[in-house]
């Protein structure tokens, strides 16, 4: 039975993805820029051919919208695909605010495609990965990677794009884990809120694009403060429009307000640390690799665990022999 196995690393969105301007084809409503995470991975495998179909989590087996979700990708790779076996792991919490979905249909896109001896170009993976998880797009590259918005109708210009390796710059993040629950309000169901019901959504969509350029230029020039000032504006703006939806949004836990005034404390007596978060409570910051430690250790209080993570490599895959 053909069978591959591709393990992926997750992005954190330094300039934030949040909104769709077509939710079936997910196509965004900004441009984005992030940083894949060494580390912290997703390792899928599969395997056409089975008995059924078959999603394996972790080890459990997964049925509902979470198995039909993963069932109906495979169905974009090969719509006349074969019954399939698919078995996935993370090493770190998913659908927690840690950008799990970056990582697991990365590796689904690549693993499903290669399987089925498809091409791997990764502009058409990006692709195709967008189509599961709209930061899975940005996952294809390690290191920084920016995903234009794109003008084609069908989304085949919506894809990342490579800005900088992962050796081009070497910067942490650290990553405060304050809860390691699945979060109440899923990520599509809070954009579509915000969309429709924040006054500031108009001028969170009317902003970004000005905020890539300038975060893709401080990459570029190595310009840490300047890059970590558009992060932490890009995410306070994209918050504000979950607080003053109808009903309003709360990601952040009490940990999570802990951390932001730990890093701001930091700032305040000269290290250089920013803060961003995702649709979760997790608090990561962005500082220069000496910092690392320091800074960890003024998030430990608050978290349940702390991670320092570098930049991460583009995802890998293998054939079954």
């Amino acid at each position: 039975m053909p069978s591959a196995t591709a393990t992926a690393h997750p992005n954190i969105a330094l300039v934030k993805y949040w909104g769709k301007r077509d939710i079936p084809l997910n196509l965004p409503s900004v441009p984005s820029l992030s940083l894949t995470l060494d580390r912290f991975a997703t390792t899928t495998t599969v395997t056409r051919g089975a008995a059924e179909d078959e999603i394996v989590l972790d080890g459990a087996r997964v049925e509902g919208r979470a198995a039909e979700r993963v069932l109906r990708f495979l169905d974009l790779i090969d719509p006349d695909r074969p019954p399939c076996r698919v078995q996935s792991t993370s090493n770190f919490p998913v659908a927690a605010g840690l950008a799990s979905s970056s990582s697991a249909f990365a590796a689904l896109a690549l693993a499903g495609s290669a399987a089925a001896g498809h091409d791997l170009n990764p502009i058409r993976l990006s692709v195709l990965a967008r189509r599961g998880s709209g930061s899975a797009s940005r996952s294809l590259w390690g290191g920084f990677v920016e995903w234009r918005l794109g003008e084609a109708a069908d989304g085949s210009d919506s894809h990342g794009v490579p800005v900088a390796p992962p050796e081009h710059w070497d910067v942490t993040m650290v990553v405060a884990v304050v809860s390691e629950a699945k979060k109440a309000v899923g990520s599509t169901e809070g954009m579509e809120r915000s969309r429709r019901t924040s006054p500031y959504f108009d001028t969170w969509v009317a902003t970004a694009a000005a905020d890539v350029d300038a975060a893709r230029a401080a990459v570029l020039a190595r310009d840490l403060p300047r890059l970590g000032e558009v992060m932490e504006s890009s995410t306070f703006k994209m918050h504000a429009t979950l607080h003053t939806a109808r009903p309003p949004i709360f990601y952040q836990a009490p940990g999570t307000l802990a951390c932001l005034h730990a890093i701001f404390g930091l700032r305040a007596a000269g290290v250089g640390a920013w803060a961003t978060m995702d649709a979760g409570p997790q608090v990561k910051v962005l500082c220069a690799r000496a910092d690392a430690e320091r800074v960890a250790a003024a998030l430990r209080p608050h978290a349940v665990r702390v991670e320092i993570l570098g930049p991460g490599g583009a995802p890998t895959v293998e054939h079954a022999p």
